[in-house]
């Protein structure tokens, strides 16, 4: 029985502008995550403030706001084998300095905040997350 699912992923501003965009794509394709959909995009901080609005009550929310506005991204639809789940592992722990080897932002992450990359956390999140970017 397959259980292949989409989850969204972000390649944030840190990393679009170090042009780490080919590398990331490499790594989750090299993993088995398919990339269903791509496109590379500039988000104000209105729209950040509506993607990011799970996390408005906490004390990092403006600054991740104007973060992912910032820039630059690159928004992905993967697909795959428990692609939520992949993409989290193959993404590795919010802050870099406590990822496992050989994830991304173990990899190319600067600092908990320019961690490089975002993805779904749930599959719940996920069809949210895709609906925002490509509907």
């Amino acid at each position: 029985m397959s259980n292949s699912e989409q989850t969204l992923s972000i390649i944030k501003p840190d990393a679009v502008e170090r042009n780490l965009e080919s590398n990331i794509v490499d790594i989750f394709t090299k993993s088995g995550l398919q990339i269903v959909n791509k496109k590379k995009i500039h988000i104000s901080k209105d729209e950040a403030s509506s993607f990011y609005e799970v996390h408005q009550s906490k004390p990092f929310f403006n600054d991740l706001c104007n973060y992912l506005s910032s820039g630059p991204i690159i928004v992905m639809i993967l697909k795959g084998e428990n692609a939520v789940k992949k993409n989290r592992e193959i993404m590795g722990s919010t802050d870099p300095k406590m990822a496992a080897p050989g994830t991304i932002r173990k990899l190319y992450g600067i600092s908990i905040d320019k961690n490089s990359v975002h993805g779904s956390d749930s599959l719940d999140n996920a069809k949210k997350e895709i609906k925002f970017f490509f509907e």
